[in-house]
């Protein structure tokens, strides 16, 4: 084991189009945490391009692990553990850091511990804020939108998820109908400062609806409709309005869709106070996070949000949910293949 009894784990995160790696230890510190965005590769396109991010991923994730090391001043023989994404996600890029880990796993006679990337998610505030079990997930996310119960490691209760599009994908496809670039969620956020969100009238799909399940493929087709009634292109005032009614809907549902699983938790767990953990690169959103802090003052829950650093794709959080794993003794083998899909949990009647 590490140094004077201190677990350290690399963590290598390669899901999507950031290819990352830290090392962090049981003591809560992030000695080092390395983030090599692709954003501009993918520009063009408008989208993450699978076949890019995996070649960018092959291409610079033993220097990006190099860097980690050299920042944390941590030899191999120094780790405890390799954690990596397993999935889900891009099968090309999570194929890569797999295989990198378990190489280097292997090299060096350290444990290799295959991470759920929502699971990495979902465990981020009890390395940031040490929050205690049971609490409240909401996962927010480009690929993502679920409220779970957090029970424990491996243990989570699905309240509800999105009927179609993630909550990311809805503000990417907002931003390139309103010609606003990409990625779309801080797009649309900057657009909305300077907008009316009273203007137009927007549906809030499932508002009010039992349950805690979400949709917005209906929003994403109103804004559409309203931008096509405009009759001309959607620019200036016109895009900022539509952006920030988008964005006030998304808020008020959200709002809605947790106050339901406040409900849900307390009759799961009549005895825990509620705390709301919000993750997920949409957690970032400033507006978004005024709305649910204000939800939950008013139904006396504590909310924790994670820094916007770890709210988005980074290896710090696959390296503690590496280390949280290994502390219960929780390994994988060398055998370990990547997974595409990897649900967290199955959906209950909760």
């Amino acid at each position: 084991m590490g140094y004077m009894n201190i677990m350290r784990v690399l963590g290598i995160e390669t899901s999507c189009d950031e290819t990352a790696a830290a090392i962090v230890d049981d003591g809560r510190s992030i000695l080092s945490n390395v983030v090599l965005s692709q954003l501009d590769d993918h520009q063009p396109f408008g989208g993450v391009v699978p076949e890019i991010a995996a070649r960018a991923h092959l291409e610079n994730l033993d220097a990006i692990v190099a860097h980690a090391r050299d920042e944390a001043g941590i030899a191999l023989k120094d780790l405890d553990g390799i954690a990596v994404t397993g999935g889900p996600g891009l099968i090309g890029g999570v194929i890569v850091g797999v295989m990198t880990a378990k190489a280097i796993a292997a090299a060096s006679g350290v444990p290799f511990v295959a991470v759920n990337h929502l699971e990495a998610h979902a465990l981020t505030a009890r390395l940031t804020d040490n929050v205690a079990f049971p609490y409240l997930l909401l996962l927010i996310s480009g690929g993502h939108c679920q409220l779970l119960i957090v029970e424990g490691i491996g243990c989570y209760v699905l309240l509800g998820t999105t009927m179609d599009d993630a909550i990311g994908e809805a503000f990417d496809k907002t931003a390139k109908l309103l010609g606003l670039g990409f990625p779309g969620g801080p797009a649309v956020e900057a657009a909305a400062r300077d907008g009316d969100p009273s203007r137009f009238r927007l549906p809030r799909p499932l508002m009010g609806r039992p349950r805690c399940d979400f949709s917005f493929s209906g929003l994403k087709t109103a804004v559409s409709q309203a931008a096509i009634n405009l009759g001309h292109d959607t620019t200036g005032q016109d895009a900022a309005d539509l952006a920030a009614g988008f964005q006030a809907a998304v808020a008020e549902v959200v709002a809605d869709r947790c106050q339901h699983a406040f409900e849900a938790f307390a009759e799961r767990h009549p005895d825990t106070k509620p705390v709301l953990v919000a993750a997920g690169g949409v957690a970032a959103n400033q507006a978004l996070r005024a709305t649910l802090t204000d939800t939950s003052a008013r139904h006396d829950v504590s909310m924790v949000v994670p820094p916007p650093a770890l709210c988005t794709d980074n290896a710090a959080m696959v390296a503690w949910a590496g280390l949280e794993r290994l502390r219960i003794g929780k390994t994988d083998g060398l055998d370990f293949r990547p997974r595409p899909r990897w649900p967290l949990a199955e959906p209950t009647a909760a």
